[in-house]
């Protein structure tokens, strides 16, 4: 049985109907940053050997730093956030999850597929994406209102001061990240999960040992300790998604939301909008909650003519 969801990519379906070759297509329908952190060099163990406990402990100690983890919170990593959101519902308290949104659609199926029922009153748990997929909202913590929540900070890395890191001290609060968004490296697969100690113990548990590969930890490790590629990569992410804003409203959209990783516009009919650009090999982003919302990630900065000529065409 399939579980197909609504997601970003999709790309082969578009070049059957389109035309062209994954070279000829720019794919802006993820909001992954599209200059990725350039990989380092790996060693033969890092493909032949299991990973050992130093580097998971290296990797798990570059986590702390560049996320100003509390002392009191622990941290795991696993094969991509995904794998994370769907284990959570199972170890987490409670029968009703309070999911705003709309929002990032594998949180709600998580749940579901555990059993829980959604109730926006008197729920259990509530699930934050922060900030939120594809409004762009951030939140704040006067907005973790029950009992436990899960705070999914997937595309945060652009606003650090934003984060809700130091709620993790609190035994009731796991913040989610992902690696793949911010540096650019959604392949690579990890995720993280941060906060209660005897709940991440259980979630290690189900996933087993040796979830993350020896070349993502080698990766992660050094990426996390580059501050200021992170510094600078926020600066440019800024300066682009202002840029897309404006070729955007030129063409008469309307900037609806979004953040620095993704744009989300109101338009007259995103389906007319996605096959208008696809024509020119531009793929788009569009949800079936809304005929008028089209997200679009950024290009890379030899790909900008690209776009431009197929707004213009």
């Amino acid at each position: 049985m399939s579980n197909a969801r609504d997601h970003g990519g999709g790309l082969d379906a578009a070049i059957l109907t389109y035309g062209g070759s994954r070279e000829t297509w720019l794919d802006l329908s993820t909001g992954i940053n599209p200059q990725p952190y350039p990989l380092p060099e790996f060693t033969a163990n890092d493909w032949g050997a299991l990973p050992d406990s130093q580097a998971q402990a290296d990797l798990t100690a570059a986590a702390r730093s560049f996320w100003n983890v509390p002392a009191s919170a622990a941290i795991l990593a696993a094969p991509g956030a995904s794998s994370l959101i769907a284990r959570l519902p199972n170890i987490l308290p409670g029968h009703h999850v309070d999911i705003p949104k709309p929002t990032y659609n594998e949180h709600a199926a998580a749940y579901h597929a555990h059993g829980w029922a959604e109730r926006q009153t008197n729920a259990d748990l509530r699930v934050l994406v922060h900030p939120n997929n594809p409004t762009g909202q951030f939140w704040s913590t006067s907005d973790l209102a029950t009992t436990f929540n899960v705070v999914d900070e997937s595309f945060c890395d652009i606003a650090p001061e934003a984060s809700m890191i130091a709620q993790t001290a609190q035994p009731n609060c796991l913040i989610l990240k992902s690696f793949g968004k911010f540096w650019g490296l959604a392949g690579l697969r990890l995720g993280f999960v941060i906060g209660n100690p005897e709940l991440l113990a259980k979630l290690q548990d189900s996933i087993g040992p040796w979830a993350v590969s020896g070349p993502a930890l080698r990766t992660a490790t050094a990426a996390l300790g580059d501050h200021d590629w992170a510094a600078k990569t926020r600066a440019r992410l800024a300066q682009d998604s202002q840029h897309l804003d404006a070729l955007m409203t030129q063409q008469g959209a309307k900037v609806a939301g979004g953040c620095d990783l993704f744009r989300l516009y109101q338009v007259d009919n995103a389906q007319t909008w996605q096959a208008r650009l696809a024509k020119h090999h531009v793929w788009s982003r569009i949800f079936p909650y809304s005929d008028t919302y089209l997200r679009l990630g950024l290009p890379a900065h030899d790909r900008w003519d690209h776009l431009t000529k197929a707004l213009n065409g």
